[in-house]
């Protein structure tokens, strides 16, 4: 591929984050698209999709030998594992493996992004200082976040290129077959609560439900992530991305059920993992009798990770007035961002 401007490769092309980025880039006339998934994808106009195994070394070196045009490298991919520890193995390597491979090939790389979260903060183990901010100390290892992150730092230095760290909350998209999705979970849930005539009850404990929170629309991030590998200002820096308003579910949970024309009850400690793990027979039926695509019962069930934003009882928001000193300012209203997505899974053909 040879081409005057400028070359993304979005490791992680499938997932929430990788597709909304790739369609963000692909409206951009001066960018070509190369995406980086286990599954491949199908190309389109300035996109073509490489399968590519980011844990075998070898095929990582092999299928991105001819790819020296690169410029950007978009690194959004994720592994998921049991526990903490043991994520970081397989997404330290990952990282490790597409620059190992990329860098002595694309001789003008220009700038890694790094996507983050705010685990970097600690969110994930219990309630942590807020408003999270970027220079907020590390927390005792194992974190690979901060693995991936001191090993750009380090491998940068000396370099041509340079470094972002990107850092939602929790991201709202369309993907199927990710392990993040929470409003495609929320939206699965309230269509089973309605087939069986039920109420829509938030499955979590009841703290859970008057915390502050705030999540992050996959398409204002992608704006985001494209403005900060590209302004010079923002070299070798970490930025909280987030829609700019908190809420509590306390509130937004009434607004979704009134979506799906939905009563609300009051929260009852549920694992949608555990309930939710005998409704394919009838997600099945659901999908037969309103024509929904034929998608497997799997890729769109994100139940272990909904019940742990469900879990969180205590706040979950972060600073995001680092991006907009350096000039990012848009921003999402997270209802509409809620609407939108139920609007778009039912375009669709995901929920009926």
């Amino acid at each position: 591929m040879t081409t005057k401007g400028k070359v993304a490769l979005v490791v992680g092309a499938q997932g929430v984050i990788g597709r909304n980025l790739i369609d963000h880039l692909s409206t951009l006339e001066d960018w070509q698209v190369i995406g980086l998934s286990r599954r491949g994808g199908q190309d389109r106009e300035r996109v073509r999709h490489i399968a590519v195994d980011l844990l075998d070394v070898d095929d990582t070196r092999s299928r991105l030998a001819g790819l020296g045009d690169v410029t950007h490298v978009f690194y959004t991919a994720y592994q998921d594992r049991p526990t903490w520890a043991e994520l970081v193995p397989p997404n330290l390597a990952m990282l490790v493996n597409v620059v190992d491979a990329i860098e002595p090939v694309a001789k003008g790389l220009e700038h890694i992004s790094l996507m983050q979260g705010y685990k970097v903060y600690g969110g994930h183990l219990g309630p942590f200082k807020t408003p999270a901010r970027e220079t907020d100390a590390a927390f005792m290892p194992p974190e690979f976040m901060h693995d991936q992150q001191r090993f750009l730092e380090t491998r940068q230095h000396g370099k041509g290129w340079n470094w972002t760290a990107i850092r939602p909350a929790v991201v709202g998209g369309f993907a199927l077959g990710n392990p993040m999705n929470l409003a495609l979970a929320i939206a699965v849930y309230a269509s089973i609560s309605k087939e069986l005539g039920l109420p829509l009850r938030f499955p979590a404990k009841p703290g859970a439900y008057d915390h502050l929170l705030e999540m992050t629309d996959a398409g204002l991030l992608a704006r985001a992530t494209v403005w900060a590998a590209t302004e010079p200002r923002c070299a070798n820096q970490a930025f909280n991305i987030t829609n700019g308003d908190l809420f509590r579910w306390n509130e937004m949970w009434p607004f979704i059920a009134d979506y799906f024309d939905l009563e609300v009850a009051p929260p009852l400690p549920l694992s949608l993992d555990t309930v939710m793990a005998d409704k394919e027979p009838l997600w099945q039926a659901i999908g037969e009798r309103h024509g929904l695509a034929p998608h497997a019962w799997r890729d769109v069930s994100s139940w272990r990770f909904a019940d742990f934003v469900f879990s969180w009882d205590y706040d979950m928001f972060g600073d995001g007035s680092k991006a907009r000193r350096f000039g990012f300012h848009e921003h999402v209203e997270t209802k509409a961002m809620f609407t939108r997505l139920f609007d778009d899974f039912r375009r669709r053909r995901i929920i009926p």
